[in-house]
């Protein structure tokens, strides 16, 4: 199997994780000449506060696409993948983090899925959820895991 498109998942806990996140997409992209779709997904809420942090006219006027593309993290990744001469591209979507994850997993036709996230215990994971575990549950492609420290 060729890696042509790989999706990298950003979420909102991802800001301190950037050089973990770009370091390991580099090295699986790089060599592999694959693209990276940096992908972030706001639940509504998130979406309301980034619109009105990034002063769009209003939310329904707002593209996720571009919402995405000017949010500090995505900036902050493409920077880095471009320095490592990745291709890189931007998706956004609003809704489930996991599951809106999964579904741009499919409609970028991705390769590999590379989240970020943190250790947790059984209870947390259990009472809490994870988007992490959902999306290597559900995703139609494998997924790698980039564990911060935090």
């Amino acid at each position: 199997m060729a890696l042509e498109t790989v999706l990298l998942a950003v979420g909102p806990n991802d800001a301190t994780r950037v050089d973990e996140l770009a370091s390991t997409v580099a090295d699986i992209a790089g060599p592999a000449g694959a693209n990276v779709v940096v992908a972030h997904v706001f639940t509504d809420d998130e979406y309301e506060t980034v619109v009105d942090r990034l002063e769009f006219s209003a939310v329904a006027e707002a593209d996720p696409n571009e919402v995405a593309d000017r949010h500090t993290t995505v900036r902050e990744l493409r920077k880095l993948l471009d320095e490592a001469d990745i291709e890189t591209s931007v998706r956004g979507a609003v809704g489930d983090h996991g599951s809106e994850i999964v579904a741009l997993a499919g409609m970028t036709q991705a390769d590999l899925v590379v989240v970020g996230g943190r250790k947790r215990s059984p209870t947390g994971k259990a009472v809490f959820g994870s988007v992490a575990q959902e999306v290597m549950l559900s995703a139609p492609c494998p997924v790698t895991f980039v564990r911060g420290d935090e």
